[in-house]
């Protein structure tokens, strides 16, 4: 899926959380799930794909990006609950 998405990684159901961005979201899961880049996802096993947004351009991506990082857990988790009750891994959808 090659198009600007925000994401958000979990280690399990309201586990910690990790927020990203990417162009590529197949790939940079991959790399996630793969520990391609060493950092806060590998160290704390943050790979399970919970929740994903698409945007038309990178610069509303990022800025999408920025709002959820600032964002409280609760109203995270509540963000991921409304699409995603059981927090499934939703890469297995994507790949």
């Amino acid at each position: 899926m090659k198009q600007p998405c925000v994401y958000i990684l979990a280690s399990k159901k309201n586990g910690t959380l990790y927020i990203g961005v990417t162009s590529d979201l197949v790939k940079r899961i991959w790399q996630h799930k793969n520990k391609v880049v060493s950092g806060f996802t590998g160290d704390y096993h943050v790979n399970k794909l919970v929740y994903f947004e698409q945007f038309d351009d990178m610069e509303n991506a990022i800025n999408r990006e920025k709002q959820l990082k600032h964002w409280n857990r609760a109203w995270k988790i509540r963000l991921i609950e409304k699409s995603n009750i059981d927090w499934l891994d939703l890469y297995d959808e994507l790949s």
